[in-house]
């Protein structure tokens, strides 16, 4: 055990699966480690380089065995699983994390910290509530419009649907459903409470907080061969919430008048559909949010008619 080197360690719930090599690359460790053992487990090894899917949990294990004086990277999962050799099992899993994690051209995840990770827990429950809300509406849609009760799309309609329910005179729901649609409404309110002190809370965070980092899957998916390269839709790597985001905010501006005082915007426009425009502003804007963290620095915008050093104009 004191000749191992490099560890492979596949996360589950209960029972943890070790490989572990020596530098030469000797297999020299194989056993299951229940989830108690695992820190005393490296506690007992000397400081080795320790490769782990980056998936559930696995930011709070690099933490805690990065304390222990070891050298702790996550790999995204879809790049261990190219070194995984014939069945799929956990030792196997252990060793291909094992052999990738050893490669010089791999490409690994930031842990996170505590404040970070717990700001990204907060986008999650943010987005459970709105698919909550979401939810919600639907039900009360489908089940008055068995009634012949129909608005127009949008939560901003659905006001006129509680309306109807409140009024004393309507009665063209029939109890009991007319009490259960009332109770959904009393949930729906409790819901948009929550999710207004949810975004409060993200604000806040986001105020006093400069840095920003995702990849975000906004560039053209590659398809090549024999030098010819075709550029097909966007990615979809990365943090599909926040670069959900990005998009949704791309089309609140195209819909609004920067969009015709923009020449940039103007001339993406003139040749691309408007979701395309709206991909290609998102790209813009999280470049934007990435060169604001490298540099440490606050966003300088420009003028509309003040030239950008590449000479488009900028945002």
């Amino acid at each position: 055990m004191k000749e191992v080197t490099t560890i492979g360690l596949d996360l589950a719930k209960a029972v943890f699966q070790v490989h572990g090599v020596d530098a030469a690359g000797a297999v020299t460790l194989r056993r299951a480690v229940r989830r108690r053992q695992v820190l005393s487990f490296f506690t007992k090894l000397p400081p080795c380089l320790v490769g782990m899917e980056a998936c559930a949990t696995a930011h709070y294990w690099a933490r805690e065995i990065a304390k222990l004086g070891h050298d702790v990277r996550l790999i995204p999962p879809a790049y261990a699983k190219a070194y995984v050799r014939r069945n799929k099992n956990d030792p196997a899993d252990a060793e291909a994390i094992c052999e990738a994690v050893s490669r010089p051209s791999m490409r690994f995840v930031a842990v996170k910290t505590e404040v970070q990770q717990a700001a990204a827990g907060i986008h999650k429950v943010r987005e459970m509530l709105i698919k909550q809300r979401t939810m919600l509406i639907n039900t009360l849609r489908g089940l008055m419009g068995e009634f012949g009760i129909v608005v127009a799309e949008g939560p901003r309609h659905v006001g006129e649907l509680i309306a109807i329910l409140a009024d004393p005179a309507d009665r063209r729901i029939p109890t009991p459903l007319h009490e259960g649609l009332l109770a959904i409404v009393e949930t729906l309110r409790g819901i948009e409470r929550r999710i207004e002190i949810v975004d409060q809370q993200i604000v806040g965070w986001g105020r006093d907080n400069a840095t920003f980092s995702a990849s975000l899957g906004l560039v053209p998916r590659q398809d090549g061969t024999g030098g010819k390269v075709k550029l097909g839709p966007i990615s979809k790597r990365g943090n599909g919430y926040l670069r959900r985001l990005l998009v949704n905010g791309a089309m609140s501006v195209l819909c609004s008048k920067r969009a015709k005082e923009d020449p940039w915007l103007v001339k993406l426009l003139e040749t691309k559909e408007r979701k395309v425009a709206a991909c290609a502003l998102a790209n813009k804007m999280a470049r934007i949010g990435w060169a604001v963290m490298r540099r440490q620095e606050d966003f300088r915008g420009r003028r509309h008619n003040q030239p950008c050093p590449d000479g488009e104009t900028a945002l």
